[in-house]
């Protein structure tokens, strides 16, 4: 494996999509955690409250699930260099080369999906590295209270890179697997607010309380991990909100991680190159 992906860095490191996309990622990072603080600092703490809302999401307490879920919004730019990269061997016929030259289908789509791992994991560790500067910068004690939401990061990560991948196989060519990317995320989006809106009918005026029903559809409920920390005008709202059902929406993201793997390596095992 580790020849294999010194062939995949050979590939990619002097492509220019990669340089251009890491780069808005990484800055995306500092800056859409920056305007969130900037917002809260300036906006949020300077409304008259009489004390009744005091709230620093970069706190200690905070840091870790605020960047966690400010930098989530930003995956889609790993997903999209997935889905070039993917496509690209298809579309230079370099995937049938690759084949031609000794690999196997397995190690091929083994190391697409190392690839997306790998980039879950920066992408992870840029979030630790921001979380912690933004906590030192508010002056608080350390603390790694909330860090369980870096791990559900990771899961949103992987599975935003694996959906991407899915798609790829299946459609090879790169517009139309980026098109139906964000069609997709799009309309399932849309659905997924229409779910939660029929889930607060349910609860007010039936009592049935199934959760936020939107976080159940494929790429929402890794979305649904991902929560802004807990502060009073969150906690005033949640009197009208169904239940947040963790335990539920973990297994759900866990069973469509697996199921974006499996129908990968299964479609791409069999497919005609």
């Amino acid at each position: 494996m580790k020849s294999l992906l010194g062939v995949e860095w050979m590939k990619i490191k002097n492509y220019g999509a990669f340089k251009v996309l890491a780069i808005f990622f990484v800055i995306g990072i500092g800056l859409s955690n920056y305007i969130v603080y900037s917002v809260n600092k300036n906006i949020v703490g300077n409304i008259n409250t009489a004390g009744l809302v005091s709230f620093s999401p970069y706190n200690f307490s905070n840091t870790w699930q605020t960047t966690s879920y400010a930098t989530g919004y930003l995956l889609m730019l790993p997903a999209l260099l997935i889905i070039i990269l993917v496509t690209n061997e298809f579309s230079f016929r370099t995937s049938r080369q690759n084949i031609i030259d000794g690999w196997s289908r397995n190690e091929f789509i083994s190391v697409k999906m190392m690839i997306a791992l790998i980039i879950a994991v920066i992408s992870t560790v840029l979030v630790i590295l921001t979380g912690g500067i933004f906590g030192f910068a508010s002056g608080t004690e350390f603390s790694l209270n909330g860090f369980s939401h870096v791990g559900y990061f990771f899961l949103k990560a992987l599975s935003y890179n694996m959906i991407a991948i899915l798609i790829s196989v299946w459609i090879k060519r790169t517009g139309f697997a980026i098109g139906l990317y964000f069609i997709y995320l799009g309309a399932e989006n849309i659905v997924s607010q229409l779910l939660d809106v029929g889930s607060m009918k349910l609860r007010s005026e039936q009592g049935i309380d199934l959760g936020s029903l939107g976080d159940y559809l494929p790429m929402n409920a890794s979305d649904g991990l991902l929560t802004f920390p807990d502060n009073p005008l969150k906690s005033m709202a949640k009197s009208a909100l169904p239940t947040d059902y963790y335990w539920l929406v973990l297994a759900l993201t866990l069973i469509y991680l697996a199921l974006f793997v499996f129908l990968s390596r299964r479609k791409f095992l069999r497919t005609d190159l």
